[in-house]
C-alpha cells in the first residue's frame, strides 16, 4: 500500500505506522507540528486537516488513507466545540481524495456512539445514540462520508475504537493517570470500580487498522478485544505490579457509571483474521516496565 495517516504523530497514528512499515508499505504523514520525529522511511508533511498539503499528496499518489486526526485531549474533546471544526474538515478532506486516485478510506470512530444496552455492542444491531458533542460528530461524520462517497468507488471503513492504553498515551488517561498516582504513594478510592470496559493495547489498534485498510473493508467494524475488563481489575492489576496493591480502595457503594457496559461485539474484526497478540495483563506490564525505565 501507499498509506497515507492523518493524525499519524498521535497516540494511535504512531502504532498503525510502525505497523505499516515493519510490513514494508510506503507510508506518509500529516501532522500539524513542524519538527515532528517520523519513523524510518516515513515521509512527514507538516499541515493542519483544514489546510492539507495537497500538492504533496498528490505527488505521493495514495491509494489508502486512515483519518486518525481529532482533537483528543482528555478533560477537554468529549465537549469541545471543535469537535464541529472536525466534521467540516474531515467532510472537505476526504471529498477531495476520489480524484486523486484513492481507493480506501478508514475513518477512526468511537465506541461511545453507540446507546448502551448492557450487551456487546454491535455495528448494526446496537443503537446509535450518541451524548457527548464528540462523540455526536463522529456519529454525523460517518453518516455524512457515507453519503459524500457513494458512487465514488472509494470504499469506506468506519473503526469505532474502544478503549486503548499503552505507552506514549496522553498522562491523564485512565491507565496512565492510576499509575502515576500509585508511584507516588497514593491511595486511590476508585468512583465507579464496577465500571466494564473493552480495554486493547495500542499495538493491537495499529494492526486491527492496518488489517481493515489492507482488506478494503467496507462498513462500520469494532476495534476492540470482546473481553470486558472492570476499573477494579484495572487498578488492582497496576497496583500489584508495582508492589503496592493495597493502595486500591473500593467503596462499599458506589454510583453506577452511565457508560458501565461498554465492550465490542468483534465478529466483523474476526473475520478479518485479527485477534489481539497483547493480553492486558502483559500490556500493564509493559507500561509499567516503560514508565519505570
Amino acid at each position: 500500500m501507499r498509506l497515507l495517516v492523518t493524525g499519524g504523530s498521535g497516540f494511535l497514528g504512531r502504532a498503525l505506522v510502525h505497523q505499516a512499515r515493519a510490513l514494508g508499505h510506503e507510508v506518509a504523514i500529516l501532522s500539524r507540528e513542524a519538527g515532528t520525529p517520523a519513523a524510518p522511511g516515513v515521509i512527514p508533511w507538516v499541515g493542519s486537516l483544514a489546510e492539507p498539503p495537497w500538492d504533496q499528496v498528490a505527488a505521493f499518489e495514495p491509494d489508502t488513507v486512515v483519518h486518525a486526526a481529532w482533537i483528543a485531549t482528555p478533560g477537554v474533546y468529549l465537549d469541545s466545540p471543535e469537535n464541529a471544526d472536525w466534521v467540516r474538515w474531515s467532510r472537505a478532506f476526504a471529498g477531495r481524495l476520489p480524484a486523486l486516485g484513492v481507493q480506501h478510506l478508514t475513518v477512526l470512530g468511537t465506541c461511545i456512539e453507540y446507546g448502551m444496552t448492557g450487551q456487546r455492542l454491535h455495528e448494526t444491531q446496537s443503537p446509535i445514540a450518541p451524548v457527548s458533542p464528540y462523540a455526536r460528530a463522529k456519529a454525523e461524520l460517518h453518516t455524512a462520508l457515507s453519503a459524500d462517497l457513494a458512487g465514488t468507488g472509494m470504499g469506506l471503513a468506519w473503526a469505532r475504537i474502544f478503549y486503548p492504553y499503552g505507552p506514549g498515551e496522553h498522562p491523564a488517561r485512565l491507565a496512565s493517570s492510576l499509575l502515576t498516582r500509585v508511584l507516588a504513594g497514593e491511595s486511590i478510592t476508585l468512583k465507579t470500580p464496577r465500571s466494564t470496559k473493552d480495554y486493547l493495547h495500542r499495538d493491537d489498534v495499529g494492526r486491527a487498522l492496518l488489517g481493515i485498510a489492507d482488506a478494503r473493508f467496507q462498513g462500520p467494524i469494532n476495534v476492540g478485544t470482546g473481553e470486558g475488563v472492570t476499573v477494579e481489575f484495572l487498578a488492582r492489576t497496576l497496583a500489584g505490579l508495582v508492589g503496592h496493591p493495597e493502595r486500591v480502595i473500593v467503596p462499599p457503594e458506589a454510583p453506577r457509571d452511565p457508560l458501565d457496559f461498554v465492550v465490542a461485539d468483534v465478529g466483523r474484526l474476526h473475520s478479518l483474521g485479527w485477534r489481539p497478540e497483547v493480553g492486558l495483563v502483559d500490556g500493564l506490564r509493559r507500561l509499567v516496565e516503560g514508565r519505570r525505565a
